[in-house]
Formats: structure tokens, C-alpha cells, sequence
């Protein structure tokens, strides 16, 4: 496609574009927003002078500081013969293949003056009922119009956006699993040798004990110190996973890949691990008689 731009240098002005061939209720029915202009109308026939609807990041790449509307392509090559096409209007970014996807330029056709283009229609219907329901009577009207008509692939855009994100999903559900079995581990990891730490002090806090010590202050000291390596620990895995974070970066989607609420609250799980680690020995030999404590192996 070449488009009209002095904007662009020569060479820069034929470019691959994504088109489209849509009907005049398709951006209604699909959500699409107008930003600029117009959109089709019953005017747009085959014999009316030919008109585009661009999107904008078409807008953005060939007009960069101009209000594209009214502004020409064509398609080929700059030396085509084919008609010039003025552009009507400009519409919202939209995925065509997955949401994952990114976003392309875009040019739309009136359905009326590109007919001849493409040899599959896709129909898309809104509805307030569930979508399914009405696929029979989508498809009786389809055959009153042509007996000879085959409808397949049939889907809801729940299931169709679901499914562009199929592979991805599967990828970190994976990711989800081992995570899970990994913060388990930790959580176990942690537990067992804080736990087995503050166990082998029991002698010294009955010493501590028999000296006068109360139960609030072992446990402020033993605690205190468990904590200080918890948190040490911690400190240390968030900058290491945030280091790590541009290789989970391309995997996600609606969610960035230094979400503060995942960090935040893996972080304050394991704390909380900790501080049990720490607590229930202490506590523990916090009540133990003195001189048992003091034999304790």
C-alpha cells in the first residue's frame, strides 16, 4: 500500500498494511471506537468515489503530526494504477490474531466497494443473550439467504480470546505449579531451620531463664534474631527475582512481570513462615522449667 504523506520519505511511503473488508455496522457491533471522522456509511457505494477507515497506529506511522483524515492511498506500489482511496476516518488500536499479539496498522474497505477482495466472510453477531443460544437461529437465517451457505467455526469471543492465549496460559500454568511446589519447599526449607535453630538454644534460654529472664524477652530476643535473617533472606530473593524478571516479561499479559502486589505478597507469606519458625520452639522452651532446659541435649 502507498499512501500520501510528506510527512515520509519516498521510499517509505509503500509499505505492508493489514486490510480489512468490513461491513457499515462492524465497528458498532465490535466495540471499536471512532477517534477521527467518520465511518462508513450507506453512501460508500461501489460507483461512490473510494474511501478507508485507517486505525491509529497506521494514523501514528504515516501522519505522525498530520490529522490524517482526508488523506489518500492506494494499493501497490506508488507507480499502481489503482484508484486513489481517501481516508474517511480513524478508529481505535484493536488485536486482530491474539491478544498477545501486537498492534499493526490497519485499513478498513467499505464492504460495498471491496466486495471482490476476499472469497470468506466472517460474521460477527452481538447479543444481550448468552451467545450460544442463538446459533441456530444465526444459522436458519444464514440458509433462508442461501440454502448452499456453510457455516463452521463457530465461536464465542470469550472462547476465541481464550483460545489466542491457549499456549501462553498452558506455559504459565507450568510456571504456576512449580512456582507453588517452589514456595512450598521454602516455606517447609525455612520452618525447619529456624526452627531447628531456636531448638538447639533451648539450653541457652534456660540459662537466660534462670537468670532472671521472662518468657516476653526470650521471645523478643529469639524472634528478633530469627526475623533479622528471615528479612536478610527475603531482601536478597526480591532482588534477585526482580533481576530475573525480563525473562518472565514476555509471558505475561495484563500484569507486568514487577507486579508489587506478587511481591509484596510472596514476600510477607514467607515472613510469616518465619516468625511461626521462630515463635512455637521459642514459645516452647520459653515455658520449660529451668533446669530441664539447662540439661536439654
Amino acid at each position: 500500500m502507498t499512501v500520501e504523506s510528506e510527512a515520509l520519505a519516498v521510499e517509505a511511503r509503500t509499505q505492508n498494511i493489514d486490510t480489512r473488508t468490513v461491513s457499515l455496522d462492524y465497528f458498532r457491533v465490535m466495540g471499536i471506537d471512532l477517534r477521527a471522522g467518520e465511518t462508513f456509511s450507506a453512501q460508500d457505494r461501489a460507483a461512490a468515489p473510494g474511501v478507508v477507515i485507517i486505525n491509529q497506529a497506521m494514523a501514528r506511522r504515516f501522519w505522525p503530526d498530520e490529522d490524517p483524515v482526508g488523506k489518500r492511498i492506494r494499493l501497490g506500489r506508488a507507480a499502481s494504477n489503482s484508484p486513489w482511496l481517501t481516508v474517511k476516518g480513524v478508529v481505535a488500536d484493536s488485536t486482530q490474531s491474539s491478544l498477545d499479539a501486537g498492534i499493526n496498522p490497519e485499513a478498513y474497505f467499505p464492504l460495498a466497494q471491496a466486495a471482490g477482495m476476499y472469497r470468506r466472510i466472517n460474521l460477527a453477531v452481538r447479543t444481550a443473550a448468552d451467545p450460544k443460544g442463538i446459533i441456530g437461529a444465526v444459522k436458519r437465517e444464514i440458509q433462508s439467504l442461501d440454502p448452499n451457505q456453510p457455516m463452521y467455526q463457530v465461536q464465542t469471543m470469550e472462547e476465541l480470546m481464550s483460545e489466542s492465549v491457549g499456549a501462553r496460559r498452558f506455559a504459565l500454568r507450568m510456571l504456576e505449579l512449580f512456582g507453588v511446589l517452589a514456595l512450598t519447599l521454602a516455606a517447609v526449607g525455612i520452618y525447619g531451620v529456624l526452627s531447628y535453630i531456636t531448638t538447639a538454644r533451648t539450653h541457652e534460654i534456660g540459662l537466660r531463664i534462670a537468670l532472671g529472664a521472662r518468657a516476653g524477652d526470650v521471645l523478643r530476643l529469639v524472634i528478633g534474631q530469627g526475623m533479622r535473617l528471615a528479612l536478610t533472606g527475603a531482601g536478597a530473593g526480591l532482588l534477585a527475582a526482580f533481576a530475573l524478571t525480563r525473562l518472565m516479561s514476555r509471558l505475561l499479559y495484563g500484569v507486568s512481570a514487577t507486579d508489587p502486589v506478587t511481591f509484596a505478597g510472596v514476600a510477607l507469606l514467607l515472613m510469616a513462615v518465619a516468625l511461626l519458625a521462630c515463635y512455637l520452639p521459642a514459645r516452647r522452651a520459653a515455658r520449660t522449667d529451668p533446669m530441664i532446659a539447662l540439661r536439654h541435649e
